[in-house]
């Protein structure tokens, strides 16, 4: 399944006009001729973990599922839909027995976009929500998913402004800003430093921690910004992707479950630019490098598409954990 734009989401190293920024080292990847990069600030878990997370969602899932199907009045199950999968690994597997995936556009998810500023800096990002909103609806096309702006507030906070993840300032502002529950989207445009493009919460993560919900971007990646290859507003739509619960697409390497979704080839590591051809698992029979995928670190011009198993994936996490299903 094809889906319009592009996304990237790691981490770029860019002065923006201003004082130079702070590098985390444990952070910096491989580098392109153009650029330096770093690693997108979502928290991705070890293959052990992961292992472990899935099991604990399949559990969860399956008991959704058949408390859902005691309730209806033939006590029959649904129709079920599969493609879970495993990303090139062993484990893994869609809904058996479960609800059909809605049709497309079928699951609102509000927004509040919530725009930092300190003193004139990042003021221009109010400017530019409406393009950026029309970038992540267009991404999610043919999905069950679309977005509805409900409020865009402003704070003019220096320390809001570059705070970084797991830091007193991002829970402070979090806190203060914060609206909705699970299946609410919180969006925070600021300038975090270190080099980073933005961060995400998952779906499971919700329970134990509600007010850290949400995704965080740098502003200069929306549509109009300076951080060039990175500001068609598609650093946006990769968080978002984390948002409903997809990791990246190389997650896991070329051995394991990788993503836990099926159709998208196991990739040894972060594609950069837009190197098409590209297969650093070769010789395991699993396909080319899906470096046109959002939850790829390609540039947004060369990325456009979701597979069909992570509409899944999506759907099955975000329904699970957030309660996100067709009315």
């Amino acid at each position: 399944m094809k889906i319009k734009a592009a996304v990237s989401v790691l981490a770029f190293l860019l002065t923006l006009g201003g004082p130079a920024m702070a590098v985390n080292q444990n952070a910096l990847l491989n580098a392109n001729a153009n650029a330096a990069f770093l690693q997108c600030g979502t928290k991705h878990p070890s293959a052990k973990e992961a292992q472990r997370l899935e099991r604990d969602f399949r559990k969860k899932r399956a008991a959704l599922i058949a408390s859902r199907n005691a309730k209806k009045p033939d006590g029959r199950p649904g129709n079920g839909n599969g493609g879970g999968g495993d990303g090139g690994g062993d484990d893994g597997g869609g809904d058996t027995g479960g609800p059909t995936l809605p049709g497309n556009g079928t699951i609102s998810i509000d927004v509040w976009f919530h725009v930092i500023k300190s003193g004139a800096d990042g003021a221009d990002a109010t400017n530019q929500i409406n393009a950026q909103m029309a970038v992540l609806i267009d991404s999610f096309a043919g999905t069950p998913y679309t977005f509805n702006l409900v409020s865009i507030t402003e704070s003019d906070n220096a320390s809001w402004y570059t705070a970084g993840p797991d830091t007193d300032a991002e829970r402070e502002m979090k806190a203060e800003l914060r609206k909705g529950g699970a299946g609410t989207l919180n969006i925070y445009s600021s300038s975090p430093g270190g080099g980073l493009l933005g961060w995400a919460t998952f779906p499971g993560w919700y329970a134990d921690a509600p007010f850290d919900d949400g995704v965080v971007i740098l502003n200069e990646t929306m549509p109009g910004g300076i951080a060039s290859p990175y500001n068609l507003g598609d650093t946006l739509v990769h968080e978002v992707g984390h948002w409903l619960g997809l990791y990246h697409t190389f997650q896991g390497g070329c051995s394991g479950s990788g993503d836990f979704v099926a159709d998208t080839p196991a990739e040894r590591s972060p594609a950069y630019g837009c190197p098409v051809g590209r297969d650093s698992c070769k010789g395991k029979a699993r396909g080319l490098d899906p470096i046109t995928n959002f939850m790829d670190y390609t540039d947004d011009s060369c990325m456009f598409e979701f597979s069909e198993g992570q509409v899944v994936r999506a759907w099955e996490q975000s329904d699970t954990f957030r309660s996100l299903s067709a009315p």
